[in-house]
C-alpha cells in the first residue's frame, strides 16, 4: 500500500458511524475539546484523527471519500501530508540514535500548552494528535492533564489509545470517547484484495490473522510483513534453516532492524498460536506453552538491551525442541 502512514490515507474510512458522530457534534456547535479514540491497534484510529484534522483545518470536503473525506489535492491536505501545517501538532515516539524511544517524553508534552496558547494562523482551529496516548510516560501524562483541565479555546485534541484502561482516569474523564470496532473477516478480505491484489488464499489468511485490524491485514498481505509471516509459518511447519536465521539476525541493527525484529517475532508468535489452536490436546498444550514463552521476548529484549539475533536464535532453538517432542510423541 503506497499510503502507508495515516496522514496520507484518504480513501480508508475506519468507521462511518464514528465519523458521523464527530460531524454531528461539530455541526451542532458541540465539538468537544478532547477525543479519546479507542480500539485495537491498526483499526484506523490515527487515520480518523488525520481525516478529522484535515476538515477542522479547512480542507475541502470530498463526500466520495466518506463522511470526513477531504480532497487530496487541497492545499491543507498537502501541508498535513508534508508535516508542515502550522496549526497541527503531532506527538509520537521519537527516533534517536537509530532506536525508537520507549515513550513520549514530558518535554514533548510540554509543547502542548505553548501550541494551544497561540491563535490559529491559517484555520479556525488548532489541532493536536497524540499517537499513541499509551506511549506517554507518567510525567508526560500529567503534563497533558494540565491542558485537559483548562480546555484551549478553538483547540481540539485527538488521543489515540489501544488500551484506554491504562490511561489515567482523570484523562479519560475529560475526553469524549469514540470506539472503533474490529472489522469482520469478510470486510478485511475485501479490503486486502482491493488494496493489494493479493491472491484469495493470501487475502483470507491475512484477514484471519489480523485480529479485526485493517492495518494489520494490509501489512500481512504485502511487503516485508507478508514475507516475515510466510517465513514464520514455514519455520513453525519445521523448515528452520540455521544459515537463513543467522543471515536475518544480521539485519536487526538500528531502528529499522528493531522494527524488523519486532515484526518477525510478532509473526512467529502468531504462527505458534495458530498451530496450538489447530493441534490436538497433547501437542496443543506444548505449542501453547511455547507461545507463552515467546510472547514476552521482544519486550524483554528491549528492556534488557539484549542482542536481537541471540533472542531469535534462542526462540528458534525452543521451537525446534517442541517440534522434536512432537515427532517423538507422534503428534
Amino acid at each position: 500500500m503506497s499510503d502507508d502512514h495515516p496522514r496520507d490515507r484518504f480513501d480508508l474510512v475506519p468507521d462511518a458511524a464514528a465519523e458521523a458522530a464527530f460531524l454531528d457534534a461539530w455541526e451542532r456547535g458541540r465539538l468537544h475539546h478532547a477525543w479519546l479514540l479507542c480500539g485495537v491497534e491498526g483499526v484506523g484510529k490515527a487515520t480518523f484523527a488525520y481525516r478529522a484534522a484535515r476538515r477542522l483545518l479547512g480542507a475541502a470536503a470530498d463526500p466520495a471519500r466518506g463522511p470526513l473525506g477531504a480532497r487530496r489535492d487541497d492545499p491543507v491536505s498537502r501541508l498535513i501530508s508534508a508535516q508542515s501545517h502550522p496549526d497541527l501538532l503531532v506527538l509520537e515516539r521519537l527516533v534517536e540514535g537509530g532506536k525508537v524511544k520507549k515513550s513520549i517524553s514530558v518535554d514533548q508534552s510540554r509543547e502542548l500548552p505553548e501550541f494551544f496558547s497561540k491563535s490559529p494562523s491559517q484555520a479556525q482551529h488548532r489541532v493536536a494528535i497524540i499517537d499513541a496516548a499509551d506511549d506517554l510516560n507518567l510525567n508526560a501524562a500529567n503534563a497533558l492533564l494540565k491542558v485537559l483541565e483548562e480546555p484551549p479555546e478553538r483547540g481540539v485534541l485527538f488521543l489515540v489509545t489501544h488500551a484506554p484502561g491504562r490511561l489515567l482516569a482523570t484523562i479519560r474523564s475529560r475526553c469524549r470517547r469514540l470506539s472503533f470496532p474490529i472489522w469482520t473477516p469478510d470486510r478485511l478480505e475485501t479490503l486486502v484484495r482491493n488494496r493489494t491484489g493479493a491472491e484469495p488464499e493470501d487475502a483470507e489468511h491475512a484477514a484471519a490473522m489480523a485480529g479485526g485490524s485493517p492495518g494489520a491485514a494490509l501489512a500481512l498481505a504485502s511487503g516485508s510483513t507478508f514475507e516475515m509471516d510466510q517465513l514464520a509459518r514455514r519455520w513453525v511447519e519445521g523448515d528452520v534453516d540455521r544459515a537463513e536465521a543467522l543471515a536475518i539476525g544480521d539485519k536487526f541493527r538500528g531502528a529499522e532492524g528493531q522494527e524488523r525484529f519486532e515484526t518477525l517475532m510478532d509473526r512467529l508468535v502468531a504462527a505458534v498460536r495458530m498451530r496450538a489452536l489447530a493441534s490436538g490436546p497433547g501437542a496443543g498444550n506444548r505449542w501453547a506453552e511455547l507461545w507463552e514463552r515467546l510472547q514476552p521476548l521482544p519486550d524483554r529484549a528491549a528492556g534488557l538491551n539484549l542482542d536481537r539475533a541471540d533472542v531469535l536464535a534462542g526462540a528458534l532453538a525452543d521451537l525446534k525442541r517442541v517440534q522434536a517432542q512432537q515427532d517423538r510423541m507422534g503428534g
